[in-house]
């Protein structure tokens, strides 16, 4: 390694760095890394060895990107012409083996996006434009197709699959080997099961980790029934909520994502859990 006082970047001699690239105070750069023109690195991050930053990537601070992960290639899109596209990733981020992050594409506003907090683990695949929000984990082999938006302190487990233009809403809680081809409500619990993908009800635990009160809770289970426990359309669910929970945030939340559903919710529901 090289490098000056604790606050300047400390490469390895192997590493490859643009002349193009910003490196901010304490970056680490191990051996073989790869970091190309337009990339900027927050300061702090990790850079492990053989990872490879293609370009036009902003990475924030306190981040630590593992061994072969790859970053801000171009997006998977046969459209793609090589544009001028980007990846923005937040602060405190874990990024382990293998991920990829692709950039965004013209038609779908140029950016893919990451906020802070978040851990995605090996094998995980953030597809171009997608939107991800805070605290997310993306479990190992988690798939994101294109244009798919999550919200904060969403869980999709291992080897999860998104549809393209999917969103799914905060809080959720996606089961393992979940095919996902429409949008989940937050504050969800979604599984595939041999039979079909269903969801089963609030994710009560999750929300409590996240400190959630027992009030909101509650409030969300009744939200719930109204929307898979009542003879009601959607259209008329949502009324029905605005009158029994006016002027509370989980009502809002619910009801603003129902909204601007495009794909539709899912609205197969397990009785039997």
């Amino acid at each position: 390694m090289h490098g000056g006082p604790v606050n300047t970047p400390l490469i390895h001699p192997t590493a490859v760095i643009s002349p193009k690239a910003e490196l901010g105070k304490g970056v680490q750069v191990d051996a073989y890394s790869v970091i190309g023109p337009g990339v900027r690195v927050g300061a702090r991050t990790v850079i492990k060895h053989h990872a490879t930053i293609d370009r036009n990537t902003d990475i924030g601070e306190d981040c630590i990107v593992f061994p072969f992960s790859s970053l801000g290639t171009d997006p998977q899109d046969i459209t793609f012409k090589g544009e001028e596209t980007f990846v923005h990733i937040g602060d405190r981020n874990i990024i382990r083996e293998f991920t990829t992050i692709n950039r965004g594409t013209p038609k779908g506003g140029g950016h893919t996006r990451l906020g802070d907090d978040n851990y995605l683990m090996a094998y995980a695949h953030v597809a171009h434009d997608c939107q991800l929000g805070s605290h997310v984990i993306l479990s190992n082999g988690a798939t994101l197709a294109g244009h798919v938006e999550i919200g904060d302190f969403v869980v999709l487990s291992a080897f999860c699959a998104v549809h393209q233009f999917v969103r799914i809403g905060r809080n959720a809680y996606i089961g393992g080997y979940s095919i996902v081809c429409q949008d989940i409500l937050p504050f969800a619990k979604v599984a595939q099961s041999r039979e079909s993908f269903s969801l089963y009800g609030p994710n009560a635990i999750g929300m409590m980790r996240n400190g959630l009160s027992r009030d909101f809770i509650e409030n969300v289970k009744d939200i719930y029934r109204i929307i898979y426990h009542s003879d009601l359309n959607t259209t008329q669910a949502v009324h029905k909520i605005g009158e029994q929970h006016a002027g509370s945030e989980e009502a809002r939340v619910i009801t603003d994502f129902i909204s601007k559903t495009k794909r539709g919710i899912l609205k197969n529901f397990r009785s039997d859990e």
